[in-house]
């Protein structure tokens, strides 16, 4: 059975104060808006409405909690980079992600959504430096693959690969990723069954994907 299948809606919190208790395990989801991090949600819950996809990016101004029982939660964090939202509430969302991101005890790793299309983003590179301090793995989803052909999608996992181990160590593993095709759901389901399960599933961490 999937990692996820039995993932379902905890809470959500506009503040840091709204947080649950710092225990058990949380694996947080963070993307540009519209890079597709919702969809990888439902597509790795196998739930259509899990998360909620907009086709308005910047839809998403909560961390929301879902559950997989034990202690353990999908952290669905709000998307960054959307223009239209407003000032105030952008420095807000700026101060809760990189409180949450470098405080947060129960955070065992961070899953960052990008574009396959356009990766690395600034904003994707200051999610980056505000996590891996913290020493705590990261995996990579370079979503829409199925929008690249196959030798642009290998020539992209490479460069951006490269990229990431050259500037931020070997923490980061990333793969190529299509919840349009169920493309990379395995994979990530190794990586991530590894972050909640360790030696208690058989559930394997997998090297950095190839395509």
């Amino acid at each position: 059975m999937p990692v996820f299948q039995n993932a379902s809606f905890h809470l959500s919190a506009h503040h840091l104060r709204d947080l649950p208790p710092a225990s058990g395990i949380e694996v947080a989801f963070a993307g540009r808006s519209n890079a597709g991090k919702s969809s990888a949600l439902n597509t790795l819950a196998n739930h259509n409405r899990l998360a909620f996809v907009s086709k308005q990016p910047g839809r998403t101004q909560l961390i929301n909690f879902f559950t997989l029982g034990d202690d353990k939660h999908l952290v669905d964090l709000p998307g960054y980079g959307y223009a239209k939202v407003p000032e105030a509430m952008r420095m807000h969302w700026q101060n809760v992600l990189s409180r949450y991101l470098s405080e947060r005890s129960s955070l065992a790793g961070l899953v960052l959504v990008m574009d396959s299309r356009h990766p690395l983003t600034p904003l994707d590179r200051q999610m980056l430096d505000w996590f891996c301090p913290s020493g705590k793995p990261v995996h990579v989803l370079l979503t829409k693959s199925d929008k690249l052909s196959r030798s642009e999608s290998t020539i992209t996992l490479g460069k951006v690969r490269k990229e990431l181990q050259a500037n931020w160590g070997n923490a980061i593993t990333v793969q190529l990723f299509s919840s349009l095709k169920k493309q990379g759901v395995d994979e990530a389901e190794k990586v991530l069954g590894e972050w909640f399960f360790g030696g208690d599933t058989q559930t394997e961490a997998v090297a950095p994907a190839s395509e």
